[in-house]
């Protein structure tokens, strides 16, 4: 279950101690995108059955069109 609204997930980012940055480094296809979805869904930003299908880092186009990141 979503627990934010994007309205208020960007009002917490005005303060800059809600702020948390994370890296995920792996190989090709180990995972990183479906990882990073799962974590999200895990604080309530998406919903847990969208974690690994939503793939919210994957921004571009020519990614969303791939299924794959490229960045």
């Amino acid at each position: 279950m979503v627990k934010f609204t994007i309205e208020e997930i960007r009002a917490l980012m005005e303060y800059k101690n809600n702020i948390r940055n994370m890296s995920v480094i792996a190989h090709v296809d180990h995972g990183k995108s479906t990882l990073t979805d799962s974590l999200v869904a895990a604080a309530g930003i998406i919903a847990m059955e969208q974690a690994g299908d939503q793939r919210l880092t994957d921004t571009r186009a020519d990614e969303q069109e791939r299924g794959i990141t490229i960045k």
